[in-house]
C-alpha cells in the first residue's frame, strides 16, 4: 500500500471550474452547481483505494451531516479505469447508490480536474470559500488503515465547521495520505 500525501496547493488558489458527468443518473454537474453560499467541499476518491475505503463510512456521514449546510461537496474520480477496472464509472454509480452518498460522485475520464486541483492521492480533500478561494487542504484526520487512531474527521470538520461560522480556519494543516491517483500513461 504506497503512501502519497496530497500536495498541498497553496491557500487562497482558485477552486478550478469542471463539468463532469455523474454515473449514477447520467448528469452533468458543474462546479457552480454544487458550490454551497458559503463554499465547496472537493474529494478526490475512487472505489477501491484502502485508504479511502478506511474513511468511506465516514466520507457518507459527512455528506449527511453537511447535506443542509451552506457547503457543497462533491467526490470526483480521475483514476485510470483501464487498470483499475473497479473505479469505472458502473462501479461507482453502484457504490454511490448502495452507500446512499448524499453528494454527486463525478468521473473524471480526461483526469484534466484533478491536474487542474493538483489532486495527489485518494482521498484528496479540498475546501473553497464562498469566493471559491482555498482555505483547507489536507487531512480528514490522523486515522490511516492500521494506525488505530479513531475515525473523527476532526480536521476537516473543524475547517467545515470554521467557515460556516464564518471563523479563521486554522492555517496549520497537515497533508492528506492515501493512495496515488492512476495516472493514464
Amino acid at each position: 500500500m504506497a503512501k502519497t500525501p496530497s500536495t498541498m496547493l497553496p491557500l487562497g488558489t482558485a477552486a478550478p471550474d469542471f463539468v463532469l458527468p455523474e454515473p449514477l443518473t447520467g448528469d452533468l454537474i458543474a462546479r457552480d452547481q454544487v458550490k454551497g453560499s458559503k463554499g465547496l467541499l472537493v474529494m478526490f476518491i475512487c472505489n477501491h483505494c484502502p485508504f479511502v475505503v478506511h474513511l468511506l463510512d465516514a466520507l457518507v456521514q459527512l455528506g449527511q451531516d453537511y447535506a443542509d449546510s451552506p457547503i457543497g461537496l462533491v467526490a470526483i474520480s480521475s483514476n485510470d479505469v483501464a487498470g483499475y477496472p473497479q473505479d469505472a464509472p458502473e462501479h461507482m454509480a453502484a457504490l454511490a447508490k448502495q452507500k446512499g452518498f448524499a453528494f454527486p460522485y463525478l468521473y473524471d475520464a480526461s483526469q484534466d480536474v484533478a491536474r487542474a486541483y493538483s489532486a495527489a492521492c485518494t482521498p484528496d480533500f479540498f475546501l473553497f470559500d464562498g469566493d471559491l478561494k482555498l482555505v483547507y487542504r489536507g487531512q480528514f484526520d490522523g486515522s490511516r488503515p492500521g494506525n488505530g487512531e479513531p475515525i473523527t474527521g476532526r480536521d476537516l470538520r473543524a475547517a467545515m465547521q470554521a467557515l460556516c461560522d464564518n471563523q479563521p480556519i486554522n492555517s496549520a494543516q497537515q497533508p492528506s495520505i492515501g493512495c496515488n491517483i492512476k495516472w493514464k500513461n
